[in-house]
């Protein structure tokens, strides 16, 4: 998890802990779980239970989006800067947009890159029709 978070914290350009903890980090990683290189995905609907309930997997080999991770911090990163505006004071022009449209083009950028995704729907429990004799 070490290397991941390392790699994390180059793709959103924070050299320090100070904002992003590496618990913080790991965090954000192990929310975007994704199907490993045997195919393994990291949960399963458990139907050996009543009523059936999502399983961890323990053939899954710890695999993550990490593309997905830093889209999301971009946003973040976007959103706390969205109400910040340019300004000139003394003889200076400073421009906090484009510390916004940077961050906005890196969300959209890792976004681009992250693994699709599809989802699994099952409804539970299975609806009967008593009309139907």
């Amino acid at each position: 998890m070490d290397e991941l978070i390392k790699k994390l914290r180059r793709m959103i350009a924070e050299s320090e802990d100070s904002i992003y903890t590496d618990t913080i980090l790991e965090e954000y990683i192990k929310s975007y779980p994704v199907i490993d290189v045997d195919g393994e995905e990291p949960t399963y609907l458990d139907y050996g239970t009543q009523p059936p309930t999502i399983t961890d997997n323990p053939d899954w080999i710890p695999t993550y989006d990490l593309n997905a991770a830093a889209a999301e911090i971009w946003d973040q990163k976007a959103a706390g800067l969205q109400s910040k505006y340019d300004f000139s004071a003394d003889g200076g022009s400073y421009s906090v947009k484009q510390a916004f449209d940077n961050a906005v083009k890196m969300a959209a950028k890792y976004r681009g890159r992250s693994s699709a995704s599809s989802h699994r729907v099952f409804k539970s429990p299975k609806e009967v029709n008593d009309a139907i004799s």
